[in-house]
């Protein structure tokens, strides 16, 4: 099937001026160029914001954050900047302001020779994603000749309600087709391979069921505090942040039955089906932690309550684990198990489905269990690749065993960086590709699904920075005979 092709458009920002755009929508879309199509002048970047600030003065603060990162020494660079930024303040951001927005965007697509397909990426806080979409209506910039697409990024709502309540807002003057919601997870490269992975490769598809499958479990874990982002966490908490997006879609991801063909609304589908098929969770079965201070030697990491913009009675939860079961033909009787948090010992993400042990010990001099079960461990970061752990006889006498693993390394295999996951989603947003961004169903029937556990009365345990999470978690695995586990 051949990739669609990259139309010649305007790339407008919203909220250029703040550190997304710095960080990750500039750099994104400078690599970018290596593909070729945005060398020949077809794409087009018109930063929005609110201070004032001219066009060169944006193109040096654009090139200086460029210079600073990951476009380093890169020879073209202030070529580039000079030739598609743009810039347009919006001032108070009211109805006048757009107009003028308007009338911009109309006289640079004239003078640059492009037709009116137009990409609206909100780089805004969450609030001002239903007033922008609004006043974009109003001053006529969401029809065109050619196509339009607003891009916006998590969270898609803060429960059910308001998840429904922004879906209706935006179909009102939206198709859904025109909606891009980015969870940037679904942009990184191994979680593309997952899906090669699976429906790729017949060995492993014929094991992906509750006849093969134990446990399967998903880690996303941070080693930094909430950072400058207290306030924002204060409300949200680790259930809303990461585990109702994140870690369910690796979730669906990895359940999801084979599609009918590799394409947006057949992948997305299966997706669905793997949330409806998924078993309310009593809050028995979810942990909720917080972490603590902690000091070791001359080094003290602040406690959750002792940061900026958090209360310092807060019960917000800061670590979550929990168990999930999902109740369709491929997986009942699979228990899922989730945990992510903040402070944790490392930063890693990572998916492990561990395989049933043989039904029969045939090595009769070996203890009970202690023969290794098989294991799939698939790293999204910061090492991606895929580990498959097996049991191998010890040389020499007595007869015993070790674990080893086959192993594959994306950086070994393939040498260099791979592509960061927004020059993944840009790019399909260019093209049109809706298959790794967030439908309106998803979200409504995520937070259908987890909205119990928020209105749930929670005891919220501590656990200290630098821990794996509150020792409630563990036991919540050795209730069913399992354990917590990283690498194969």
């Amino acid at each position: 099937m051949a990739e669609p092709s990259l139309e010649p458009h305007l790339f407008i920002i919203l909220g250029a001026t703040g550190d997304l755009t710095r960080r990750k929508l500039l750099p994104a879309l400078f690599h970018l160029r290596t593909y070729g199509e945005l060398e020949k002048q077809n794409t087009v970047i018109v930063g929005a914001a609110q201070p004032e600030m001219s066009e060169e003065a944006f193109r040096l603060w654009a090139y200086e954050g460029l210079n600073n990162s990951v476009a380093r020494h890169a020879p073209d660079l202030r070529k580039w900047c000079n030739e598609y930024l743009h810039y347009q303040t919006v001032r108070r951001g009211g109805p006048e302001d757009y107009q003028h927005l308007a009338q911009y965007i109309r006289q640079l697509e004239v003078a640059r020779n492009l037709p009116e397909n137009r990409v609206f990426y909100l780089a805004l806080p969450p609030t001002a994603v239903p007033p922008t979409v609004e006043l974009l209506d109003q001053a006529g910039l969401l029809k065109s000749r050619g196509w339009v697409r607003v891009v916006f990024e998590k969270p898609f709502g803060h429960d059910f309600h308001s998840a429904r309540a922004l879906n209706t807002l935006l179909h009102r003057y939206l198709d859904e087709s025109q909606i891009y919601r980015i969870d940037h997870y679904l942009g990184k490269e191994t979680v593309q391979n997952l899906l090669a992975f699976r429906f790729a490769n017949p060995i492993f598809e014929s094991l992906w069921n509750r006849d093969s499958v134990e446990n399967v479990q998903v880690t996303v874990a941070e080693d930094i505090g909430v950072e400058h982002r207290g306030a924002y966490y204060q409300e949200a908490g680790a259930l809303r942040d990461m585990v109702q997006n994140h870690l369910t879609q690796l979730v669906t991801v990895v359940a999801m039955e084979v599609p009918v063909s590799f394409e947006a609304g057949a992948i997305q589908a299966e997706k669905l089906k793997v949330l409806h098929s998924i078993s309310p969770i009593p809050l028995s079965e979810v942990v909720f932690g917080q972490y603590q201070a902690w000091q070791i030697a001359d080094q003290r990491i602040p406690g959750y309550r002792e940061e900026k913009g958090v209360l310092p009675d807060s019960m917000t939860e800061t670590f979550v684990a929990l168990r999930m079961e999902i109740h369709n033909w491929r997986w009942r009787g699979v228990p899922f198990y989730l945990r992510t948090g903040k402070r944790l010992p490392r930063k890693i993400t990572q998916v492990g489905v561990t395989f049933r042990p043989a039904p029969i010990q045939v090595f009769r001099s070996l203890e009970p269990g202690s023969l290794d079960p098989n294991k799939l461990v698939i790293t999204l970061q910061p090492s991606e690749g895929f580990a498959l752990g097996f049991s191998v006889k010890t040389p020499g006498r007595p007869f015993t065993f070790t674990s080893r693993a086959l192993q594959f390394d994306y950086k070994q295999a393939f040498g260099g960086e791979l592509p960061e996951a927004y020059e993944t989603l840009l790019r399909d947003i260019m093209i049109g590709d809706q298959t790794l961004f967030v439908t309106a169903d998803f979200t409504e029937t995520a937070w259908r699904l987890y909205d119990p556990l928020l209105a749930g009365k929670r005891e919220v345990h501590p656990y200290t920075a630098g821990t794996w999470g509150p020792v409630e978690a563990d036991q919540l695995l050795e209730r069913y005979g399992h354990r917590w586990q990283l690498g194969w």
